[in-house]
């Protein structure tokens, strides 16, 4: 690589086979969440996501955000604040993940099964002021909380973000298995929380800009103990525009299924991030099993599916998915793990034999580039 008069001139013989895919981009300089109110802006009655029945627009997205953003000004997060956000893929940890980078924090994401050791770890390591988790995991973080520096605890629950119907279903099923926790327990409410916002009446947003650290992810620790990761604005807002480029054939509105966990740069990235701050529509799944995920696909019509080789092993075997059409799919990733050729082969013909006409595209990437840093192009 030569540098004459400040300009690279590097040599780039794919030039001309990227099949229209441009060589530069020009990326957004605001933060994560001025991404998706831009696209609010643009699209306000657009559904930005749907969870168990319930739809919500882009416009009740920024909403809700802004409502929880002033909660936390609140409580007293201020700009550079960490705040631990262990939940599944659900509405507050969406409107939480945001609020917390409109208010100028940075959100530490940790898996919410993980065991109460590794939770005082993830919360030490990142210096958290505040954890957000789900009423089941109540007592893990209790347990540990005094060996740490966290000052408030919010406790969401899924019934919470329910329709009506589906709420008393869930509470004699799922609900009923949940320990309940003590009145007098030191944690604050989500639905307490959110109408914490009106006591705040300005000066709840901090100005951010792409290079300022947003989020912390874990790695998976191949090399020994998981580390945390610290990604910005940046980082995560030219995802969304890289990922859009190497498939020309998104359209706003197109649906997302949103299965693969919050806590992993391919869920919160491509899944989540991506698709808000391009005008998509994500499907959330709280919880993940081959089963649902191919319930669906079917029941969306989904245009994009994203998936680790062992579920797309796993659809190849359900029995559901045999009369399945898939002719709304426009991009099916696969990421997190090699896919063989030989379940490439098997997947693609699977595609093919269900109206699809498309073939199963490998991503590459690692925590430190969000997600996937290289795709084998569409063709």
């Amino acid at each position: 690589m030569k540098f004459m008069n400040d300009e690279i001139t590097a040599k780039t013989p794919w030039e001309g086979h990227t099949e229209g895919i441009p060589l530069h981009l020009d990326y957004f300089e605001g933060s994560m969440v001025e991404a998706v109110e831009r696209i609010a802006q643009k699209y306000p009655n657009n559904i930005a996501f749907d969870f168990m029945g319930r739809s919500t627009t882009y416009a009740q997205l920024v909403q809700e955000i802004q409502k929880c953003a002033k909660a936390l000004k609140t409580i007293g997060i201020r700009e550079g604040d960490k705040v631990t956000i262990a939940l599944p893929n659900c509405p507050q940890a969406i409107y939480m993940f945001y609020a917390v980078n409109m208010v100028g924090g940075i959100c530490n994401m940790i898996h919410p099964l993980s065991a109460e050791k590794e939770i005082e770890f993830y919360l030490n390591e990142s210096n958290s002021v505040t954890a957000i988790t789900l009423d089941q995991f109540y007592n893990k973080f209790e347990n540990i909380r005094n060996n740490t520096k966290v000052v408030n605890i919010i406790i969401a629950s899924v019934k919470d973000e329910l329709s009506r119907t589906i709420k008393a279903g869930y509470m004699l099923t799922e609900g009923r298995k949940i320990r309940k926790i003590p009145k007098d327990a030191p944690v604050i409410r989500w639905n307490d929380f959110m109408r914490m916002s009106n006591a705040c009446f300005y000066n709840f947003r901090v100005k951010r800009e792409a290079d300022d650290p947003a989020v912390i992810l874990y790695s998976g620790g191949t090399t020994g103990t998981t580390k945390g990761i610290v990604l910005s604005n940046g980082n995560f807002n030219a995802l969304g525009v890289q990922v859009l480029a190497a498939n020309p054939m998104f359209r706003p509105g197109d649906r997302m299924l949103a299965a693969m966990p919050l806590f992993h740069g391919f869920g919160l990235g491509v899944c989540i991030h991506t698709m808000l701050s391009q005008g998509g529509r994500c499907i959330l799944i709280p919880r993940f099993t081959a089963k649902t995920y191919a319930k669906q696909i079917v029941k969306y019509r989904c245009n994009f599916i994203a998936g680790v080789p062992t579920l797309y092993e796993a659809l190849l075997r359900l029995p559901s998915m045999e009369k399945a059409d898939l002719s709304s799919l426009k991009g099916v990733f696969s990421g997190g793990d090699s896919l063989s050729i030989e379940l490439k082969k098997k997947f693609d013909k699977f595609l093919y034999d269900h109206n699809a006409t498309i073939q199963v595209r490998e991503g590459y990437g690692t925590t430190e580039t969000v997600t996937a840093c290289c795709l084998t192009p569409p063709h």
